[in-house]
């Protein structure tokens, strides 16, 4: 249907391989920061309650300043600005008997057994609607939360609680997804103790709740429910529709294929009645199609095909957002995730298209092709499209239409056709996803907030390709934001305060947006990173400021190229040289390493006394690490300056100068020599003890501070008895080697 589930068909991992990368490695962040990093200079934050977990739902109240964080037994709400400072809680926890019942029920009392709330609204300006599992009784109530800027206690009313079924999952493994609507809260969620009656279901409000119909596979076929939205279809409130983002087994797929998993998006209308004398108390506008992101390839596409999350970007037209979407493969095999964007044209646009139908003698799935009824099914009853006042008013044949097709044949393609970034084997899938339209000196421009199952956010840029709607995502950073490495499982963004804050089973993490001080000291670097928020402003990367003069700002996003916007920088000056001293057949370590992980170093050699510079050639004696360059068994002529350069976008920036000098084993023995016997004298230090000082890397030697790699000594004959025991007494003696002073050496 639409696009055929190639992804079963494909006979092997080489082909996936060629289909999704072509044989290249995933793609490397250009800034990579630690969690003792960010701790340290950038900013983060993190927020635990002791012997609590599971923080999953997060609320952000841009108006009160606040962070509301449901967790095990606990509505907590923290400080906007420093989720560390001024947080309160509300202890939440589930009814004794309950607790015991489900623990007669054969569940852990101590983790399973709890009230887990995974579900956080904003009820209105003093009250939030919170429910939780309720140790296997799902339990909403109001919360309590004060109005305005004051930071009262949040406070549980008793009076409000309860049943949360049909609005909280039973198991705290399990998920729900949901949004309220005026005082209408949408769930998509299991509805009973073993999780396998799904429903969509509307609750509270003045209108009768309705549900899909229960255990008919071609409503909902064991579905994950990831995010429901409301999406207004006109300037009519009477068109409004709700947009449920899910995955489920395919229904349509062939039985040969076995279980397939496939991600939808399904819409229901917000003023749905349910049917008169068909569907009571059911919806009769309910219909869903697949969403597809997937790779063209040459005997398939190759399909990623479990929805994780989608992020909903709003336009300057509210009724046309763009979606953003994450998905893994269904593969055992190869572990992949990709972002695709969706238009809100082409959903509609899918739910207008024909029906899917089974039919003929092999029941094949296609696309219905007989008399569709009047008015269309999954139409809103309202003037806009119809004299209908009511989904009860829907003639019979409507309703047992819509009963009976609730799929759509054509899919949802995502624009421009394929993924806007992807990662295979990486070691790490997508969880979640935030993003924050920002405005550069050339543009507007998406930046995907990604978080992985591993604490981990990448940062990525979506940047014009081509004609538009092509564009390509760039990944600029990979931040450690949980020390453990654990799952992210909930992302909100402030973009008025330019927060990002994530949730874990262990912990609230909170991170700036940007952090263009660790861009690098210089314009081309700041250029380079193409960070839509920093700008070079003539002294240093700073925050970029759309209202502020043009003049001494300098950035290019879209290109990073820094050829023009920097050419006069002083970072292009002539670099200080470090002096490095090596020993003819040993080894010498030549420092450099970009900050940027996307560069390519280039080393060139210059003999002393010319002009001319040449390309280290690559061979054994010279090994490129990520770190520098290795030159081993050293040679006489190896002496001269190195000049390391990073190059990137096309662009080349000097970044070090090194002096080499290699020393004859005889000179660096009779130098060793000279050295132990020869006391320091008083006054300047003798000529030879700089060189033979050895410092480490970033020590306090300054730009003309040495290394030195000595190789094994040479082997020579044995000293005679007296001879030999004089000098072990003179080396191997304590007050020899104090008035030597310490020294260190380098050996590869």
């Amino acid at each position: 249907m639409g696009r055929a589930p190639a992804s079963a068909m494909i006979p092997g991992l080489a082909l996936l391989w060629a289909a999704v990368l072509g044989g290249a490695a995933p793609s490397p962040p250009r800034l990579r920061l630690s969690f003792q990093e960010l701790q340290a200079r950038h900013g983060l934050r993190t927020f635990r309650l002791e012997r609590t977990c599971c923080y999953e739902a997060l609320l952000v109240d841009e108006e009160r300043g606040r962070l509301f964080v449901g967790a095990e037994n606990h509505v907590v709400s923290l400080n906007l600005d420093n989720i560390s400072k001024k947080s309160k809680k509300l202890t939440w926890t589930a009814h004794v008997d309950w607790r015991e019942e489900c623990n007669w029920a054969g569940k852990d009392i101590a983790t399973e057994c709890m009230n887990f709330v995974k579900l956080l609204h904003m009820y209105n300006r003093t009250h939030l609607l919170a429910c939780g599992t309720g140790a296997f009784h799902p339990t909403c109530a109001f919360v309590e939360v004060g109005p305005g800027l004051e930071e009262p206690q949040p406070r549980l009313l008793l009076r409000s609680l309860e049943d949360g079924k049909g609005k909280s999952p039973y198991a705290p493994e399990h998920q729900a997804a949901s949004v309220l609507v005026g005082e209408e809260l949408y769930s998509g969620v299991a509805a009973d103790l073993m999780g396998r009656d799904f429903t969509i279901f509307r609750s509270l409000g003045r209108r009768p709740s309705l549900r899909t119909e229960p255990h008919d596979s071609r409503w909902l076929n064991e579905p994950k429910f990831v995010k429901v939205f409301w999406i207004p279809e006109s300037e009519n409130p009477e068109d409004d529709k709700i947009y449920f983002f899910f995955r489920e087994s395919a229904v349509e797929a062939a039985p040969a294929l076995g279980r397939l998993s496939v991600s939808r998006v399904g819409q229901i209308c917000r003023n749905d009645m349910g049917g008169q004398r068909s569907l009571v108390n059911r919806w009769t506008t309910f219909l869903k199609a697949r969403l597809v992101c997937s790779v063209p390839g040459v005997e398939g596409d190759t399909h990623f095909d479990q929805l994780r999350d989608v992020f909903l970007l709003p336009q300057r037209d509210h009724r046309s957002p763009l979606l953003y979407a994450v998905f893994t493969t269904a593969s055992g095999v190869l572990q992949g995730s990709a972002v695709c964007v969706y238009s809100m044209n082409d959903v509609r646009r899918a739910f207008l298209g024909p029906f899917a139908h089974k039919e003929g003698p092999t029941h094949q799935w296609v696309p219905y092709q007989g008399r569709v009824p009047y008015p269309r099914p999954g139409m809103c009853p309202s003037k806009t499209f119809g004299t209908f006042s009511s989904t009860k008013d829907f003639p019979d044949d409507v309703i047992q239409f819509a009963r009976n097709h609730p799929l759509m044949y054509n899919s949802v393609l995502p624009v421009g056709g394929r993924p806007l970034f992807l990662q295979v084997d990486a070691g790490y899938t997508f969880t979640q996803i935030a993003v924050d339209r920002v405005a550069a000196a050339d543009g507007h421009y998406d930046v995907l907030f990604i978080g992985t199952d591993t604490g981990t956010v990448l940062k990525v840029i979506s940047v014009p390709k081509g004609g538009r709607p092509s564009a390509e995502g760039l990944l600029l950073e990979e931040l450690h934001v949980f020390e453990d490495s654990a799952a992210i499982t909930s992302m909100q963004i402030s973009s008025k305060r330019h927060q990002l804050y994530l949730a874990s089973r262990s912990a609230v993490a909170q991170i700036a947006l940007h952090r263009c001080a660790a861009l690098g000291r210089a314009c081309a670097e700041c250029c380079l990173a193409r960070d839509p928020y920093c700008a070079w402003d003539g002294a240093a990367c700073t925050r970029f400021q759309p209202s502020a003069k043009r003049r001494f700002r300098r950035q290019d996003v879209r290109n990073g190229d820094p050829s023009a916007l920097c050419s006069g920088d002083a970072s292009r000056s002539a670099l200080l040289e470090r002096k490095v001293l090596g020993v003819e057949g040993g080894s010498a370590f030549l420092e450099c390493e970009p900050r940027s992980l996307q560069a390519r170093v280039e080393w060139t050699f210059q003999r002393a006394g010319e002009v001319a510079r040449t390309q280290v050639p690559a061979e054994d004696r010279a090994e490129r690490t990520a770190q520098g360059l290795l030159l081993r068994r050293l040679r006489r002529g190896d002496s001269g300056v190195y000049h390391c350069a990073a190059v990137e976008q096309g662009f080349s920036q000097p970044l070090r100068r090194l002096s080499l000098l290699v020393l004859s084993a005889d000179k660096a023995e009779q130098l060793a020599r000279a050295e132990e016997a020869v006391p320091a004298p008083p006054g300047p230090k003798l000529w030879y003890r700089d060189f033979l000082q050895l410092v480490e890397p970033g020590g306090g030697g300054g730009a003309s501070s040495l290394r030195m790699c000595r190789p094994p000594p040479p082997q020579r004959p044995p000293l005679p008895e007296p001879r030999r025991k004089a000098r072990n007494r003179r080396t191997h003696s304590p007050e020899s080697r104090a008035d030597r002073g310490p020294r260190s050496v380098a050996q590869w």
